[in-house]
């Protein structure tokens, strides 16, 4: 079974660049490893300028993922610190005169003022 390879735009790019600066067809299938009418396809689509959306659509894409990946290293950071918090805050001591309910109140002053 055949298996299928893909190329990237630069490098279509770059073998169209070199047919049309006078590379025979053969030479340069017989370098690359690829086909003498998918190199005929890939210099039609240069000369149609097909590949100059690709590439700033995947410059693009690559500006967009290395934001996502910078973005999920934050996140990545600030979960593990947020967990390093919480079980800091679990394993610390309590003070004694601290009160253990969840509910509580300032402690009640008595006054003579509300006795009589």
């Amino acid at each position: 079974m055949v298996k299928h390879r893909s190329h990237s735009v630069a490098f279509k790019r770059q073998v169209a660049q070199e047919f049309l600066a006078g590379e025979t067809l053969h030479g340069l299938a017989k370098r690359h490893d690829i086909s003498r009418n998918l190199i005929r396809i890939w210099v039609d689509r240069y000369e149609a300028g097909a590949f100059d959306d690709d590439a700033a659509a995947a410059a693009t894409i690559q500006e967009y993922e290395a934001r996502i990946a910078a973005l999920e290293r934050l996140v990545g950071r600030q979960a593990l610190k947020l967990e390093f918090l919480k079980r800091a805050l679990r394993s610390a001591p309590r003070p004694r005169s601290e009160p253990t309910s969840v509910i509580a109140s300032p402690a009640v002053c008595p006054s003579r003022e509300g006795a009589n």
